[in-house]
């Protein structure tokens, strides 16, 4: 009876001990890949979508085409601009065509002819009045026509004159910075037409598109979000205890448990979780008020697949 009464006590305290003894959780870790997204730089609503969640894209490829109508329009204002600027730099630097040319010339005879009579009318009538055989209102009348045609042939010999020299280069300037400011606008508006067409930037793995054909995409929008291909890394939560054991550089092996599988990594980064992480920890074996540290940890191996790897399924450190 005492023999039996000893056992029990004993059984009883070796299990008080065990349910009283911390039970050490294992160190687990995420899996993680570097996420990136594509947006529009303009609004426009989703004509199509060449796509699907789950492709991997490549740089230059084409994801969506957007219905910009407003572009449209400001493209066609912008060419119809460039066209007269253009014109009108042109119609500069060449200055008179042949047929003002030879207008001007059958105008400056013309004049000059006039001119000749007007001067041989005014020496005739100048003679006669000064042996007094014309009244003096007479003789006003053909020194002011006289005055006229000269004034008149001078007037279309600049004009020649100015044919012959050219278009002012100041002209030629003024219509060269119209035309080059036209060219910007038109540039600018084209760039904004090539924005209906999301093109992919760098390779990437399309995990979600926010938005379906026919909806408003907003500039600035995420519209289709994946993952970096080969960017798989781990990151883990580690307390101040045990922080000292994982420095940079460091190599560690990790259980990836869905699929029983080893990974062997390396510590890239360590860096303090904000002061809000350092609360009351779940597991036994971490304290309050204890602080926290993110551990980065990359393949040793960069040529090992790891692509397939679940994004967020759990890893365990293996001591």
């Amino acid at each position: 009876m005492k023999i039996k009464n000893v056992i029990t006590i004993s059984i009883g305290a070796v299990l008080v001990t065990a349910c009283s003894a911390p039970l050490e959780k294992p160190i687990q870790g995420k899996i993680k890949k570097e996420v990136i997204s594509f947006t529009p730089k303009v609004t426009g609503r989703i004509l199509e979508i060449y796509v699907q969640e789950g492709d991997v894209v490549q740089p230059g490829d084409t994801l969506a085409m957007l219905d910009v109508p407003e572009v449209d329009a400001k493209l066609e204002q912008a060419s119809g601009v460039v066209q007269a600027a253009s014109a009108q730099s042109t119609l500069a630097n060449n200055g008179a065509t042949e047929n003002q040319r030879k207008q001007l010339k059958a105008k400056r005879e013309a004049v000059r002819e006039q001119y000749v009579y007007a001067e041989k009318s005014f020496n005739r009538s100048k003679a006669m009045f000064d042996e007094g055989l014309m009244a003096p209102q007479q003789f006003d009348e053909v020194q002011s026509k006289y005055t006229a045609a000269k004034a008149q042939l001078d007037a279309v010999n600049a004009e020649w004159a100015e044919v012959e020299k050219g278009t002012r280069f100041e002209t030629r300037n003024a219509a060269y910075g119209q035309q080059q400011q036209a060219l910007g606008v038109l540039k600018e508006v084209e760039i904004a037409y090539s924005e209906k067409y999301i093109i992919a930037t760098n390779s990437m793995q399309i995990e979600t598109i926010s938005l379906h054909e026919g909806e408003l995409a907003t500039a600035g929008y995420a519209l289709f979000n994946g993952y970096i291909p080969n960017s798989t890394y781990f990151r883990m939560t580690i307390g101040e205890k045990e922080i000292a054991g994982y420095t940079k550089g460091k190599e560690i092996t990790l259980l990836i448990p869905y699929i029983n599988r080893d990974v062997r990594v390396k510590v890239q980064n360590v860096k303090q979780l904000a002061r809000y992480a350092d609360v009351t920890s779940p597991y036994p074996n971490l304290e309050i008020d204890e602080a926290f540290y993110e551990v980065k940890l990359v393949p040793s191996d960069a040529g090992e697949d790891l692509t397939d790897l679940l994004v967020n399924a759990s890893v365990i450190l293996k001591k």
